[in-house]
């Protein structure tokens, strides 16, 4: 291999030269190899963004060179474009405030700056990864500006468009079932009839309460910290820089950024990103309670609940032939179990912002960008793969519905609750119909029974 020598404070260190990293980057490769998991690959272009934005307002105000802005914006665009992805190896546990990280954005965007104007990577001539890609900023705003965008921009891009895919097809469900009646359950117990829609109908509703909260939560990524540099006072950058990047960031993007009007909050807390996380975690709530109902319900065929039918996604056993499970409710959950171990983890780390800095920024970015993804791709599937092909298995649900005994909850108004309960007690011990038990006891005739138990007219109120 190839190697050259980069420079930086502490002295020359080796770096491969087919690379665009330099010595920052190289030291973190040594000294914070932990684990296998990168740096998510949207942070990264989130703080290209950045650079760029800053190097077209450093350009306005006359800060630097007009060659050099046109140089470093093209290399952010070749990041932001994942043209240059290898050239950014470091791992999630780093330094807590992410400053490698931002510092191998610097290097990669300098040296493929110097590159394009025809200098010698390495050289920091005539861009210097501090000095210009860096200007007018710290790793302390510029990493939670990353992680405020990269939220905005997963979750409107990718998360919110998925859940409302799921959305649509609850709805559709429970438009497609609200005609069968079917026994409701309690307690895991047998309890009073609702129609398989009113059941669907509750999941539906769940999802969107989820998008609203998420979408509500958003509101707060929106302001960004950039402008704070490195304790929020805004040193070393010159007045209204902050609301000039905002600006450009918001106009790449198309995302409504705004400045942060306090940056200390932003620098040293990140409340903004655990309350978007408490909406994912919510949201992994309604998702885990969602598709273990349909997994139940889906169980059998012949000695489970039985009154869903299923898609097939694949065989589900290695040994039992013919067998089919309910993969895709298996997947979600979890997906549900790690976004709440996620947020878990992102609470932890949100209290721990001592002082002027949060010093947890790259495990909360890893966690909440974890969550996006994993909701946006186990909601698509569920609802493509699982939801959108569910059937009513019709006969089952009549026999569950015919063989229930709560019915007798409609007697109770007529024959009072003691001799319904007795009624009910007798029907389980002597395993006959409740039908049958309420006509021996005398207490109302036949044509009364049919009339007041009637499962469809117990589905609403009187």
């Amino acid at each position: 291999m190839k190697l050259r020598k980069e420079f930086d404070s502490i002295g020359s260190i080796s770096v491969p030269n087919d690379k665009y990293w330099g010595a920052s980057t190289q030291r973190s490769n040594k000294f914070f190899n932990i684990g296998n998991i990168l740096v998510n690959i949207s942070i990264i272009r989130s703080i290209a963004i950045i650079k760029r934005a800053a190097a077209i307002v450093h350009v306005k105000d006359k800060l630097i060179d007009s060659k050099i802005s046109k140089a470093i914006i093209k290399a952010s665009d070749e990041v932001i474009k994942g043209k240059l992805d290898e050239n950014f190896p470091l791992k999630v546990w780093q330094t807590g405030s992410g400053t490698q990280t931002n510092m191998n954005v610097n290097e990669v965007i300098a040296n493929r700056a110097i590159e394009i104007l025809g200098g010698k990577k390495g050289s920091k001539k005539p861009v210097h990864p501090n000095d210009h890609v860096n200007k007018s900023q710290s790793t302390n705003d510029v990493f939670p500006t990353a992680m405020h965008i990269s939220i905005a921009k997963e979750s409107l891009s990718k998360l919110l468009p998925s859940l409302k895919i799921l959305e649509k097809e609850l709805k559709k469900k429970s438009s497609q079932f609200k005609n069968i009646v079917k026994i409701g359950r309690t307690h895991l117990q047998d309890a009073t009839p609702l129609s398989l829609g009113q059941e669907f109908s509750g999941y539906y509703v769940q999802i969107k309460k989820s998008i609203e909260r998420i979408e509500h939560a958003l509101n707060e990524i929106l302001f960004l910290a950039q402008g704070g540099t490195a304790v929020g006072t805004g040193i070393n950058s010159k007045k209204n820089f902050d609301k000039k990047i905002v600006k450009e960031i918001k106009k790449f993007t198309k995302i409504k950024f705004k400045p942060a009007k306090n940056k200390f909050a932003e620098l040293a807390a990140h409340d903004s990103i655990v309350n978007f996380s408490g909406a994912l975690n919510t949201c992994a709530v309604a998702l885990m309670k969602i598709s273990n109902d349909i997994r139940f319900l889906g169980s059998g065929p012949r000695a489970g609940y039985g009154e869903l039918i299923l898609p097939e996604n694949e065989p589900g056993s290695s040994i039992m032939p013919g067998k089919v499970n309910p993969t895709q409710c298996e997947a979600v959950t979890m997906v549900c179990v790690k976004v709440i171990g996620n947020h878990n983890g992102i609470t932890i780390a949100g209290s721990h912002g001592h002082f002027e800095l949060n010093v947890f920024k790259p495990l909360i970015a890893h966690n909440i960008l974890q969550s996006i993804d994993l909701i946006s791709d186990s909601t698509k599937n569920f609802a493509q793969y699982c939801v959108r092909g569910i059937k009513a298995n019709k006969k089952k649900i009549q026999e569950h519905l015919d063989n229930s005994l709560m019915l007798v909850t409609a007697l109770a108004p007529h024959i009072g609750y003691d001799n319904a309960a007795k009624i009910a007690k007798k029907a389980l011990k002597n395993n006959t119909t409740l039908k049958q038990e309420t006509l021996k006891s005398g207490l109302i005739n036949e044509k009364n029974y049919d009339k007041i138990v009637n499962p469809k007219k117990m589905i609403y109120p009187e």
